[in-house]
């Protein structure tokens, strides 16, 4: 028996973020002669840390410039860093990505450039298309994220309204040698979903774009619809040329966090179940799923037995309908606890790796048989809670809010149901 649930669960999140932290991972993937100039940029919730990595091991001269999110900043020699709004991006997000463009659009045959890529790119990096303003991406992208959105589709319509995604820094770099070194964030680790692609080729259309928006009734102008009307918007396709000197590396992926975590787990005497690190839906349909998986292991009536860990990783959504505070993971843990009810055997931690969940100042919150107590003390209504969609109110009211601060990397959503 663990002596303290909770702080193994906190102790659990942390390990899975450690192995997706640049400074662990990067330099493996590094080619093996780093003594040449390169170009560095990129963008992304990690592209700082990743860049102080990168000079940590890198042996020739290095340049550039990377954005990351406000608070996000790492110390770099000879990269710059500037820091820019997400989830919704700023003009600083759109003067850097014009710098960022500037800055490999001149290029040979024989220069190097570097690109590092991680969650929060594709607001970061944000540089309108022909004849679209910053406030139309804004707007858009506002009611993206409380439309239910997949993330594969709210950045099937970033890249076509982009001026750099989809493939567009890809081609400002042609002709010079291109490597990316990408931290996924997205459910199946696709290269043209991880920032909305910014150096891979792109299979959507902008076609699909359009019916996105119109699939979750986003209102767009006239602008939006005759530039996504227009042959100009479409992304770089695989056959593209851009394309014939580049690579594209992974080097932190959710399922290695996940692993990471289940050696921990067992070395405690756990018995473990991953649920998958693809998991998509709505948080609170997702919730219910899990707990039902919870409800049977402890009462002996599914093939795992306790004590048991259940881990999951992914990006949920939440559609918004109230006006309460909370992101994917605090709306997940308090569907979960009603699924789940006041079982005094379940303990839970649900939280994104980057730190932040959704744009709270949380890295997502934790669930332990204390926590109906305290609810029951105050008199919180955990369904009317719900419904507000304000799980950040609800686990700061029963003080189990997990604020970690940047973590400085991305492999998105980390969930854990221990089962005792």
């Amino acid at each position: 028996m663990l002596n303290n649930p909770k702080d193994f669960l906190i102790d659990l999140f942390n390990t899975a973020v450690l192995a997706a932290h640049p400074s662990a991972v990067l330099a493996q993937h590094l080619p093996k002669n780093t003594n040449r100039k390169a170009i560095v940029i990129g963008a992304g919730k990690a592209a700082a840390s990743m860049a102080a990595a990168l000079e940590q091991h890198w042996q020739g001269e290095l340049s550039g410039l990377v954005v990351t999110r406000y608070g996000h900043g790492a110390k770099c020699q000879h990269i710059e860093v500037v820091e820019a709004a997400h989830p919704v991006p700023d003009a600083t997000g759109q003067e850097v990505a014009q710098r960022i463009l500037n800055l490999v659009s001149d290029l040979n045959k024989d220069d190097l450039v570097i690109c590092l890529i991680s969650g929060g790119g594709s607001s970061l990096l944000s540089l309108p298309a022909q004849g679209l303003s910053l406030k139309d991406k804004q707007l858009i992208n506002k009611a993206l994220l409380k439309s239910g959105a997949a993330i594969d589709e709210i950045n099937c319509v970033r890249k076509h309204l982009s001026a750099i995604k989809g493939g567009r820094l890809a081609q400002a770099c042609y002709p010079a040698t291109l490597h990316t070194f990408a931290i996924s964030d997205v459910p199946g680790d696709d290269a043209s979903t991880i920032a909305s692609g910014p150096t891979v080729a792109d299979s959507t259309t902008s076609a699909q774009a359009l019916a996105i928006l119109k699939k979750y009734q986003i209102k767009i102008n006239e602008n939006v619809v005759r530039w996504l009307n227009d042959p100009a918007a479409e992304t770089l396709k695989p056959q593209d040329k851009v394309f014939e000197n580049t690579t594209f590396t992974l080097i932190a992926t959710p399922q290695v966090s996940l692993d990471a975590a289940t050696i921990k787990a067992k070395a405690a005497g756990l018995n473990t179940l991953i649920l998958g690190d693809q998991i998509e839906g709505e948080s609170r349909i997702v919730a219910k799923e899990h707990g039902k998986i919870a409800l049977d292991i402890a009462s002996g009536n599914h093939i795992i037995k306790a004590p048991c860990l259940i881990l999951s990783g992914g990006e949920t959504t939440v559609t918004v309908k109230g006006n309460g505070r909370g992101g994917r993971n605090a709306e997940f843990l308090l569907s979960l606890a009603i699924t789940t009810k006041q079982h005094q055997h379940f303990y839970a931690i649900a939280a994104d790796t980057d730190g932040i969940d959704g744009s709270e100042d949380n890295a997502g919150c934790l669930l332990t048989p204390q926590t109906y107590q305290v609810a029951q003390q105050k008199n919180l209504n955990l369904i009317a809670y719900l419904n507000n969609n304000d799980g950040y109110g609800f686990f700061e009211e029963t003080n189990n809010l997990l604020i970690t601060g940047p973590t400085r990397t991305n492999v998105n959503d980390f969930r854990a149901i221990l089962v005792l």
